[in-house]
């Protein structure tokens, strides 16, 4: 039986979908504040005691000698050691230093983010997570040309460090897409958290789909209380992760309900990765 031309182009997308291995290359990783290690090197061992495959490091939000804490070479030595010594990887880091100075109106946040390009790359990780929550947060239109207009003189500097930034706010899809392309540079994207995008009313599910693979560099995963248990459709956010062909670090920035960050994050962990399972053996 010959297959008529359209009938090949319709199931193009379902064959190359098939073909592909499943959430290739995705691992899950979690924060060091929430293990509460912020800034400290125990996290890289915590993380790795628990099962991580990588852990999100602060750089820190009191200066130290006009620099970033992380903004030591020592230590930044300490940290690639005590990675490989524990076989995990640092999954990016975090600018928390812009919960302090503001990237849409203070002059030392342009300068934080210059520094933390160059301890990321120090660092031999490749995502820096850019916040802007609080009173730092860009829900404004002229705030979010304002922080375009900057990260487009930051840009090539994160391009020639090799070094990406990715953003995580209360925006929109739609509204992130738009600061992206003012700022035109691949290493400018999206730090998605489906739990911010449910708490500021979006659709994580559809905002994932819309903004793809090239958008967003990291994500994210949280709820209010455990993974699975709250108002977040998680399978159908895992679908979505690996129906844009998503390969790379998910995030866990889980509280714990319990008191116990330990069997917190285990049962958090254990959670992904059924889910994960699910969709590759589907």
């Amino acid at each position: 039986m010959q297959l008529s031309r359209r009938t090949l182009l319709a199931s193009a997308p379902a064959l190359l979908f098939a073909a592909r291995e499943r959430l290739a290359g995705v691992t899950v990783g979690v924060t060091d504040w929430d293990l509460r290690q912020t800034g400290r090197l125990e996290a890289v061992a915590l993380a790795s005691s628990l099962g991580f495959d990588a852990v999100e490091v602060s750089l820190g939000r009191k200066p130290v000698d006009g620099k970033l804490p992380m903004d030591n070479a020592e230590l930044q030595a300490q940290y690639i050691a005590e990675a490989k010594k524990h076989n995990i990887a640092l999954a990016g880091t975090c600018l928390d230093i812009l919960h302090v100075n503001y990237l849409k109106n203070d002059k030392l946040g342009q300068k934080w983010v210059a520094d933390g390009i160059q301890v990321t790359k120090a660092l031999r990780t490749r995502v820096m997570l850019v916040p802007f929550f609080g009173k730092g947060a860009i829900t404004a239109r002229e705030e979010q040309d304002y922080v375009a207009g900057v990260l487009k003189e930051l840009a090539p500097e994160a391009e020639k460090a090799g070094v990406i930034l990715g953003l995580e706010n209360t925006i929109s899809a739609e509204d992130n897409a738009r600061i992206l392309d003012r700022v035109n540079s691949k290493a400018v994207r999206v730090y998605y958290d489906v739990g911010n995008s449910t708490n500021n009313g979006f659709d994580p599910v559809k905002e994932i789909r819309w903004l793809g693979k090239a958008r967003i560099c990291q994500i994210h995963l949280k709820d209010r209380g455990y993974l699975g248990e709250g108002k977040i459709d998680f399978p159908a956010v895992m679908k979505a992760i690996d129906e844009i062909g998503y390969s790379g670090h998910l995030v866990l920035e889980t509280s714990s309900p319990s008191g116990s960050v330990e069997n917190d994050m285990k049962r958090n962990l254990a959670y992904v990765r059924t889910l994960i399972a699910n969709i590759r053996k589907s």
